[in-house]
């Protein structure tokens, strides 16, 4: 695995671009170092143009110009997902906690860029589109039956995610059917809009206790540490690799707390066409995105 303990894609003075660690000692240095021009990173190398193979140290320390979408499409195998994996956030759905993991998939087109407009196609444009902000695990080592005790040594890092959802196509009998569905309510293209930095477990070990923080349009709607979780990380990894290879590259959304759009009452909080969602987890970092009717 990687030496780094954050890492970051950028441009430098040159225009060319790289993988590299930021020489910061907190999240909120990276935008700070970055807009005061003073922002420098140790240079990474590897068998790739994936961020998960960047893991040789070239010792060479350049400026940043510009910080660039770490994860693209083609670097992210499939996303995996948890639902229901918080506990005040089961609560707030009036659902029983669940025995295991619920997973679903997204697939990889649904990745976007930390500051990316997010398209909402026509088929969502129903009134009933939400945000989950969510810590997202990315896989660094390819592995199958992974035990929980070993889980770690499997992650490259963790960065922040909105896993964007449609909730009439999710949930509506009239469009779902009988049985809320997932995977084509949460899968659109762009429907996953990722952060600008990885931070390894070497830096904030299973990331049990981070305050995530989601705010649309300036309000705060979501305020929860990852102790809130039901299944925590090293389950999370352990449970979706029975039976089923994780690839390096592969991303683990871990679910999302309680204060989504659709949990409040007496009317729920939905998106509308222009509305910015930013999602901060300390200690990773954050994404802000716009929402854009196409």
């Amino acid at each position: 695995m990687a030496s780094w303990k954050r890492l970051i894609r950028f441009v430098d003075a040159d225009g060319t671009e790289h993988f590299g660690e930021p020489q910061i000692d907190s999240d909120t240095e990276l935008t700070q170092k970055l807009s005061a021009g003073t922002l420098e990173a140790v240079i990474f190398t590897g068998s790739g143009q994936n961020p998960v193979a960047a893991t040789q140290n070239t010792g060479k320390r350049v400026a940043v110009k510009s910080i660039s979408d770490l994860l693209r499409v083609d670097d992210v195998p499939i996303i995996k997902c948890i639902g229901l994996n918080y506990i005040k956030h089961i609560k707030e759905g009036g659902r029983s906690p669940p025995p295991y993991p619920s997973v679903f998939i997204k697939p990889n087109d649904s990745i976007a860029g930390h500051s990316e407009d997010v398209p909402i196609p026509k088929v969502a444009q129903d009134g009933t589109v939400d945000y989950e902000g969510e810590l997202a695990i990315v896989i660094g080592k390819t592995g199958k039956n992974i035990p929980k005790e070993s889980a770690l040594d499997h992650i490259a890092g963790y960065t922040v995610c909105n896993d964007v959802s449609a909730r009439a196509w999710q949930r509506d009998p009239s469009k779902a059917g009988g049985v809320p569905q997932w995977c084509f309510s949460k899968g659109f293209d762009k429907f996953a809009p990722v952060g600008p930095m990885l931070v390894s477990p070497a830096v904030v070990g299973a990331a049990s206790d981070l305050q995530l923080t989601t705010l649309v349009n300036g309000e705060v709607r979501q305020d929860e540490s990852t102790s809130d979780l039901l299944f925590g990380v090293p389950e999370i990894v352990a449970f979706v690799s029975q039976g089923s290879t994780l690839k390096a590259g592969t991303v683990i959304l871990t679910g999302t707390p309680s204060g989504v759009g659709m949990g409040f009452k007496p009317e729920p909080k939905y998106l509308n066409d222009g509305d910015v969602v930013e999602v901060r987890i300390a200690q990773l970092g954050a994404i802000k995105n716009k929402m854009v009717f196409e």
